[in-house]
């Protein structure tokens, strides 16, 4: 490998992690619950992929990213057995104090769930991914996502208190009611 093959592929590499780290930060902290968490898992992430790059194709480099962030907070909670919910959230991209208030909520609410349902409604609500790739980025079966994702979303349900005027954002719509 020469200098400047090296060179090309950390532009390249920079310039994905200055793209991703906002969409990555939002979907670890949905995860973690904490902002200090959510940078730990982030960064943890980023330098796993730094490390197979090479092998990493443009196209699926999120993606790619999304399974190593998933499997490394699944192993970080495997070794810790436990969860503590935080305040704070990272920037939000609006600032409406609705809107805030309501993703607050939704986070809160998210926190309750079993880890497994949590990352499957995670990933098919907020990442907007669909069936197969959340089944691809979690490594189990379309089958189980669908389970995980129906008992997930029947517990928000159940939990969540239904405002009389309720709020909609491409987030939330259609998906936890």
């Amino acid at each position: 490998m020469g200098r400047g093959d090296k060179a090309e592929r950390d532009v390249a590499f920079a310039a994905f992690v200055e793209q991703a780290t906002p969409s990555l930060m939002r979907t670890a902290w949905l995860l973690t619950g904490s902002t200090e968490a959510a940078r730990e898992l982030v960064q943890a992430s980023l330098v796993k992929t730094y490390a197979a790059w090479h092998r990493v194709r443009a196209d699926e480099a999120l993606a790619y990213t999304r399974r190593v962030l998933v499997n490394h907070n699944t192993d970080t909670w495997r070794r810790r057995r436990g969860e503590h919910l935080v305040a704070d959230a990272p920037e939000r991209p609006h600032h409406d104090s609705q809107r805030a208030d309501h993703r607050d909520e939704v986070a809160r609410l998210l926190a309750t769930l079993p880890a497994q349902q949590r990352r499957v409604v995670v990933l098919r609500y907020y990442s907007d991914l669909s069936e197969q790739a959340t089944a691809e980025v979690l490594g189990i079966s379309v089958g189980a996502v669908k389970s995980a994702a129906s008992r997930g979303l029947a517990s928000l349900r159940t939990a969540y208190p239904r405002p009389s005027t309720e709020l909609s954002s491409p987030a939330t719509e259609g998906s936890i009611r």
